[in-house]
């Protein structure tokens, strides 16, 4: 049976961001998402509600969004839900937490809230994860030139194809 753990947010930060390093160097940010969502109820009336999200960053995700924003700033989160359970050292009773763990993210919104690279709202993305052992940052790709004018890219020339092109 197939198996897919994966979330897609879009919303604003409730906290500034706190970095923390691992024994090993790891960088691990944690941070709050809030998410809005607008429904009519029963009555027609437009109504909002949102939701709070807790997100874990590692590795170079956690250092860039750690540098970067702070309270208020919009982020696009791509990552998967981990449910976290322990036992409440108090009340010994046993306990649980749904997060999102932070797979790739963009900044969004304008250039002033400092997000390198920031263009036209969105900036780079950065993907990693604790296991993976990987770190690597990309930007997104530069748009094709526009025609003249503003006008979409010219098409390609057609070539005509026989059947005897195709090879199968």
């Amino acid at each position: 049976m197939a198996n897919l753990n994966r979330v897609l947010l879009i919303g604003n930060l409730t906290r500034d961001p706190e970095l923390r390093v691992t024994p090993k160097g790891t960088a691990i940010c944690q941070f709050g998402l809030a998410v809005n969502r607008s429904f009519k109820d029963e009555s027609g009336q437009t109504r909002e509600e949102t939701t709070f999200i807790d997100v874990e960053a590692w590795s170079k995700s956690a250092e860039i969004i750690a540098k970067y924003c702070t309270k208020g700033k919009s982020l696009f989160v791509e990552g998967r839900l981990k449910l976290d359970q322990w036992e409440d050292k108090t009340t010994q009773q046993k306990r649980s937490k749904l997060k999102i763990v932070l797979e790739n993210f963009q900044f969004l919104g304008s250039r002033e809230g400092g997000a390198p690279g920031a263009t036209g709202g969105a900036a780079a993305g950065v993907q990693s994860g604790p296991d993976d052992g990987i770190d690597q940052t990309y930007e997104r790709p530069a748009p094709p030139p526009r025609a003249p004018g503003g006008g979409r890219p010219a098409p390609a020339p057609q070539t005509d194809i026989n059947d005897e092109d195709v090879p199968f």
